[in-house]
């Protein structure tokens, strides 16, 4: 077993201090990414989410005022192969707030097939917070970790609110989701109606009256995809 493959959750002084600075971003629910650090062994994405799974995101809020957006960016944290859950969970219990989307696939072991949840952005999760010089250097010190997207601490690179919000639609829809190849040109399109409604994203060619919405994270250069009705859909 690897270090990676180690949760660890270490607990120190500073977490009640940064839970306070950051009171703000407590609007947002803590239990973003779901349990589980089981990796695919390749296979067909599935429909269906645990039960864990589902009450975590039922308990998700993406609505959120103007000024607490404002003051909580997202920012994207790279991490090592198969390191995701590891950072999550050492962050999780310093009190910041994180993101960690996952997608069911299937996967064989021992010739018997079972699904699990594995990361939908391989390699990265995502960070709700304020950073100033002290949290980035806290946030660095997780094992598993890279790094965090961007130039230091006083410029990192954001993630676009409407991209983390496009996913948590897609997850609480309990749609079959799919890895697509990083897609960032086509016909974009507006979602109008239905679980996703309001959604943007790229539609591709399917069949009949069916097509698949592929939304695409500009700065992982990863797109993920989903089934929709093109009479669901308007031109963005």
């Amino acid at each position: 077993m690897t270090e990676c493959q180690v949760a660890a959750v270490g607990k120190d002084t500073t977490v009640w201090v940064r839970r306070h600075r950051h009171r703000a971003c407590d609007a947002r629910d803590e239990r973003f990414g779901s349990r589980g650090g089981d990796q695919t062994e390749g296979g067909e994405a599935l429909p269906a989410l645990d039960a864990m799974h589902r009450e975590e995101l039922a308990e998700q809020r993406d609505a959120l005022p103007a000024e607490v957006a404002a003051a909580c960016p997202w920012y994207a944290l790279y991490t090592q192969s198969h390191c995701e859950q590891l950072v999550y969970e050492q962050l999780a219990a310093k009190g910041l707030h994180l993101f960690l989307p996952k997608m069911q696939v299937w996967s064989q072991r021992a010739g018997v097939r079972h699904r699990i949840a594995v990361p939908m952005f391989p390699g990265y999760l995502f960070l709700h917070s304020r950073v100033d010089s002290a949290i980035y250097l806290e946030v660095r010190q997780a094992r598993g970790l890279v790094r965090i997207l961007g130039q230091g601490w006083d410029r990192l690179a954001v993630v676009p609110e409407e991209e983390i919000h496009a996913i948590h639609a897609v997850l609480r829809s309990e749609l079959p989701i799919h890895s697509h190849p990083y897609l960032r040109e086509g016909q974009r399109v507006r979602v109008r109606r239905g679980l996703l409604s309001g959604v943007e994203g790229i539609l591709v060619g399917g069949k009949a009256h069916k097509g698949r919405l592929v939304l695409s994270m500009e700065l992982l250069q990863q797109s993920v995809a989903v089934e929709v009705d093109c009479s669901d859909v308007e031109q963005a």
